[in-house]
């Protein structure tokens, strides 16, 4: 990118900035950007909470809110669209009623079932099984034949683990999808774990 066209990029960034008017709190980088939706309209998923918040019934809720949403359509030709909003002080007290003090799951919905699920992400192979078959290789013969996923044995495992933490079902005759309710989900993760 020349000299010029990087200071007008920097320039609609700034614009779009100041156009949101930053009211004296943290606001981390905008919902669009060269890779991503908003061009030219910084902030816009946000705008859209803050005024939904500000619309419910209490009031702006004290503690704010949190949104994720996605439309994608995948190389296959499946098309997903999502969204997902949750109070903070909601998810903040599920995650208190979910773990003890000593850090072990108490049987609820809080943090500790979170940190199951977060777990099963936390391999490589499994990430990249999560990717194949999003892209459309769907059965354990089609994955067993990419390089660097291990034996079969292996990849059942990582399956294995990838279904019980609900971020695949099994689809009949062998093959894997990963639920609707999850791609989104699953993507979100992803994007806010980039550097």
């Amino acid at each position: 990118m020349e000299l010029v066209e990087r200071v007008a990029a920097l320039e609609r960034r700034l614009a779009a900035l100041e156009a949101v008017g930053c009211g004296g709190g943290r606001e981390s980088e905008s919902g669009g950007g060269e890779d991503g939706p908003g061009e030219g309209r910084a902030f816009w998923a946000l705008q859209g909470l803050k005024e939904e918040l500000a619309a419910s019934d209490a009031g702006e809720v004290a503690g704010g809110g949190v949104l994720y949403t996605g439309a994608v359509r995948l190389a296959t030709g499946e098309r997903y669209e999502w969204q997902y909003g949750a109070f903070t002080d909601a998810l903040l007290d599920a995650g208190a009623a979910g773990v003890t003090a000593g850090g072990a799951d108490d049987g609820g919905a809080g943090w500790g079932v979170a940190a199951e699920s977060f777990a099963a992400l936390g391999h490589v192979v499994r990430l990249r099984l999560l990717r194949e078959i999003l892209g459309g290789r769907r059965t354990a013969a089609e994955l067993a034949e990419l390089d660097g996923l291990g034996t079969t044995g292996q990849i059942y495992h990582h399956l294995r683990q990838l279904t019980g933490a609900g971020w695949l079902h099994p689809a009949g005759r062998g093959r894997y999808e990963v639920p609707a309710a999850r791609v989104v989900p699953l993507l979100v993760m992803f994007s806010a774990a980039r550097p």
